[in-house]
């Protein structure tokens, strides 16, 4: 290997593509400190719609010999990897007399900690949310200041929940009080967002009309690359540009599946594939690879929107999703919405898994990240903001023990938990929202 260090900004470049590279230790200062200190630490909000069934949610007992309740089995292979809390309320999402529209003031309330002003029109009004000041403070390190995925299509205009702007259900990330930021639901634009250099050009328009592969066009630069890493960096490479060729092919192939083609009962969003769980997978690879190229830090995924209808056939269930949580304790509901839940916990076990497999520094991708997961209703036949269905995966670089349901003191605001995730990235702030301080007992 070269004696020169690589700079960690480093990228193959090639025909209107520029793909960064995931951490090598050829760009590491020699010692295991520098190793540690290199790594920089990532952040993600997962939501999850429609609240819980919470008795199936919360484990009973505290500290780390929790047992696994039913919708959080798929984590067991994980459980020494996260922290399940209880406690934690999002009362900017009640109603505090403006009257129905808890699932538009969930979402909208969520990473802001803000009361949603009550319009149908484009007068609408959060707050900075925690991950645009994540990307405020330190967004210019990396390509991209932030990534904001969804799978269901973004609508900003119109009455969505019984007044509320649609503004407030589809997306979570405010720039300001008064400018959301859009989520992208077609992985296709995720990945030529991630690679391509300049994607309106006219060179990447020719590339994606002939579908010529990211790979193709930097492999010259690649192959220099090679000759200047060492055995274990090679190896790190191969593995990195093996994983985006697969995903390439992931996408060509379930491109052409569009709703277009499908019964008018299905309902899919357009441009994105027919199969939802490959939907979720791919939008999570694509965070995954993000991450591991360090072309953001920063991420949030709406595995659907607040007040979803999304209708999960896969698994048996065919109702909407929405109607379905208005559940009236009935048996059959019950049994149905706790299938939803553990399904949608999968998918954060299958991003749990992603992230572990990618070695970093002297540990895993997992170890340097924080992904918070959950939404800000409980109960949602309540519509309960209180005792909300959270999750936190990832050590935050070794400033969060793991392995441990930790219950606090009942109305402790959400928004403290965003304080202390913060102030672990590296942009500590007094006040977020409805924030009374730094969530304690993380460490």
């Amino acid at each position: 290997m070269t004696n020169r260090m690589l700079s960690r900004r480093t990228v193959l470049r090639g025909a209107g593509t520029a793909m960064a590279l995931p951490l090598l230790d050829a760009m590491l200062p020699r010692g295991r400190a520098a190793e540690k200190a290199t790594a920089p630490r990532r952040m993600a909000f997962i939501y999850s719609p429609n609240g819980a069934i919470m008795p199936h949610w919360t484990p009973k007992t505290e500290g780390a010999d929790f047992e696994l309740p039913a919708c959080l089995k798929p984590m067991a292979e994980h459980r020494k990897d996260m922290i399940v809390f209880s406690g934690l309320t999002c009362d900017k999402a009640r109603a505090n007399g403006d009257g129905a529209g808890d699932h538009a003031r969930a979402s909208g309330a969520f990473l802001t900690g803000t009361q949603p002003k009550k319009t149908a029109g484009a007068n609408f009004q959060a707050g900075l949310s925690a991950d645009q000041l994540a990307a405020r403070r330190l967004g210019d390190r990396t390509r991209l200041p932030s990534l904001e995925l969804a799978i269901e299509k973004f609508r900003g205009a119109g009455n969505c929940d019984s007044g509320y702007s649609c503004v407030y259900e589809h997306t979570l990330s405010w720039r300001d009080a008064t400018t959301p930021v859009p989520p992208e639901v077609n992985p296709r634009l995720v990945f030529d967002r991630l690679f391509a250099d300049k994607p309106n050009d006219p060179e990447t328009r020719a590339r994606n009309e002939l579908r010529a592969s990211v790979l193709d066009a930097v492999l010259d630069d690649a192959k220099e690359l090679d000759r200047k890493l060492g055995g274990g960096d090679r190896r790190k490479l191969d593995q990195y540009l093996s994983s985006v060729r697969e995903l390439e092919k992931r996408l060509t192939r379930v491109e052409p599946l569009s709703p277009a083609v499908l019964p008018d009962d299905v309902s899919r969003p357009a441009g994105v594939p027919a199969d939802l769980t490959e939907h979720i997978r791919l939008q999570l690879d694509l965070l995954v690879l993000a991450f591991q190229t360090d072309t953001t830090r920063i991420g949030t995924f709406m595995l659907g929107r607040e007040g979803s209808e999304q209708k999960y056939r896969m698994i048996g269930v065919n109702e909407g999703h929405h109607t379905l949580s208005h559940h009236m304790n009935k048996p059959d509901n019950l049994d149905k919405l706790k299938i939803i839940n553990t399904y949608l916990v999968t998918q954060l076990a299958y991003l749990t898994g992603k992230l572990k497999a990618v070695t970093e520094g002297d540990g895993t991708l997992l170890d340097h990240c924080m992904i918070a997961f959950g939404g800000a209703i409980a109960d949602p036949n309540r519509h309960h903001h209180h005792d909300l269905p959270l999750l936190l995966v990832g050590r935050g670089g070794g400033t969060i023990k793991t392995g441990r349901h930790i219950r606090y003191q009942t109305d402790t605001p959400l928004n403290n938990l965003w304080l202390a995730m913060l102030d672990r990235f590296g942009a500590p702030t007094r006040q977020l929202g409805d924030s009374t301080g730094l969530l304690d007992g993380l460490a």
